[in-house]
């Protein structure tokens, strides 16, 4: 059954993971550490007072959209918390879409401010003319403002005011009181993607962080405030806002913070600096992790976690061996904002993704919604008070997937005789690549643009490590003069973001449709 929780209300976020820390006495309790960085939750509280009055200054108020396009790092969670606290609502973006990416974030939300990094400001800037409802930018820098200036600027006539942030915090107060938001009010956005059409944005509540935190932090991880969390998702996911903000904020923990992509060397590199108690990451970068050639020192880890994809049962006792230390697999979305069904410390099964977190439920259907015995495949719908109460401006998407409290998850999924869960694909032709959901459609899209291709389809396939990557069927418009890999691999790196480029490619006469031309995909997985 649903766990009943009393949450407060009323309720804002950042009174309770920021302000409360200091009530509670764990004000000099370090918060974020980052390379040449620290931060104590007292330092925290006032970056992000000023962050918010910053905001205020602009005009910016109550259910005012704020997308944030920035690294992990302190002022990402300023920018984050700081909307929050004056009942703003901060919509993280991934930093590594392309530019036009950004300009259909906006317009979808109708944002009125952009905070955006340095380093992607110039790629930007030229497409923001049509975005019509933005007001105000304001650009990080990419090293901290002490020991380098924003050499960003605005395009000419721009219809936007500039800003850069360092300067809209430097001049807001650091007092602010939280505004009195209702458990049931908006609080963010996260941006999931789909099959078709654009990426969707999930609408969180404000009681929602306080339902993930509880349910999975403190119930399956055990989260104290000895914790330090380093989490290689990055922050822009609802993965990594779980791992690397509310969950160690809940209990006065620290957060370690990687602004970099997440590589292997660098990721060891922060683990043997920071020696973290908790790990998080992903099944691809745990695979990548043991064929690093730089050593690691897992010793001070607890617990690691994975999520984002199945873990390989193979990939689990590789890493146990290697460093000594057990993966808790399991399974969340960015609409249930984080985990729940996982393996837990106690009980462990590799291979599967343990079983419900308590305070979930689950079923597993047929097409038509009846429920299944044991040990046969369908569909999983999950219940549960994290859940997003909608998708923002996609009505229809919204009704096909928030069943009364049922989310339709879409994923595939059998419960064997002893209750764990055990992931079988997607409902639809959607791959889960290195954590992140790719589209098909987008991949082939992208390839058919290419002068020597006529059609593509775009399936997943397992790699050495039994991990997905894409693989892509190619008919040519002129098979005697085929592309190499390396000049289609090239070709999509221009389109795409490197997950999504295929690894392998495979050229073939035709490709297998039905009667009305669709592309049966599922042929080309057999």
């Amino acid at each position: 059954m649903t766990q009943e929780l009393n949450i407060p209300d009323p309720f804002n976020i950042t009174s309770y993971f920021i302000d409360r820390n200091l009530e509670e006495g764990r004000g000099g309790n370090t918060a974020i550490r980052e390379a040449g960085r620290q931060w104590s939750y007292n330092d925290l509280a006032r970056l992000v007072n000023r962050t918010g009055n910053g905001f205020r200054e602009l005009h910016l108020d109550a259910e005012d959209r704020i997308v944030i396009a920035a690294p992990d790092s302190a002022e990402f969670i300023a920018a984050f918390f700081g909307a929050a606290k004056i009942g703003a609502i901060p919509i993280p973006v991934n930093t590594f879409v392309k530019p036009e990416d950004f300009v259909y974030f906006l317009n979808d939300s109708r944002a009125r401010a952009f905070v955006i990094q340095d380093d992607l400001w110039p790629s930007v800037a030229p497409l923001l003319a049509d975005v019509p409802d933005l007001e105000h930018v304001l650009v990080l820098p990419s090293v901290p403002a002490e020991t380098q200036e924003v050499a960003a600027e605005p395009m000419a006539q721009a219809h936007y005011n500039f800003h850069r942030l360092t300067d809209v915090i430097n001049s807001g107060s650091e007092n602010l009181e939280a505004e009195q938001t209702s458990k049931d009010d908006l609080a963010f956005f996260l941006y999931t993607s789909g099959s078709t059409g654009g990426p969707k944005g999930a609408v969180h509540l404000q009681h929602d962080m306080f339902v993930s935190t509880e349910l999975y932090a403190r119930g399956i991880l055990e989260i104290q405030e000895s914790d330090i969390c380093f989490s290689a998702s990055k922050l822009f996911f609802a993965y990594g806002l779980g791992n690397g903000s509310y969950f160690p904020f809940s209990v006065g923990a620290s957060a370690v913070y990687n602004p970099h992509r997440p590589k292997p060397e660098i990721i060891l590199d922060h683990v043997g600096q920071f020696q973290p108690t908790l790990f998080f990451s992903v099944p691809t970068l745990y695979a990548a992790l043991l064929h690093a050639e730089a050593g690691a020192d897992f010793s001070s880890v607890r617990f690691a976690v994975s999520a984002g994809e199945a873990l390989p049962g193979e990939i689990f006792h590789r890493f146990k061996d290697e460093f000594g230390v057990s993966i808790l697999d399991g399974i969340g979305s960015t609409e249930m904002l984080h985990i729940f069904i996982s393996n837990r410390k106690d009980d462990i099964h590799p291979g599967s993704s343990g079983k419900l977190v308590p305070g979930y439920e689950a079923r597993i259907v047929d097409d038509n919604g009846d429920s299944l015995p044991h040990s046969e495949i369908g569909n999983l719908w999950v219940k549960g008070d994290s859940a997003a109460a909608f998708y923002w401006r996609k009505h229809d998407k919204s009704k096909q997937t928030m069943l009364g409290e049922w989310l339709v998850t879409g994923d595939k999924y059998m419960i064997d005789e002893n209750g764990y869960f055990h992931y079988a694909g997607r409902t639809d032709d959607m791959m889960r690549c290195s954590g992140q959901w790719v589209s098909p459609v987008e991949v082939e899209n992208a390839l058919i643009v290419h002068p020597a291709v006529l059609e593509a389809a775009v399936v997943g396939r397992e790699d050495s490590d039994e991990l997905i990557k894409p693989k892509a069927y190619i008919v040519l418009k002129n098979s005697s003069s085929p592309p190499t890999e390396d000049e289609l691999r090239n070709f999509l790196r221009k389109k795409l973001a490197g997950y999504k480029v295929p690894r392998w490619f495979e050229y073939v006469e035709d490709l297998p449709k039905t009667a009305t031309g669709k592309i049966q995909r599922y042929r080309l997985r057999s």
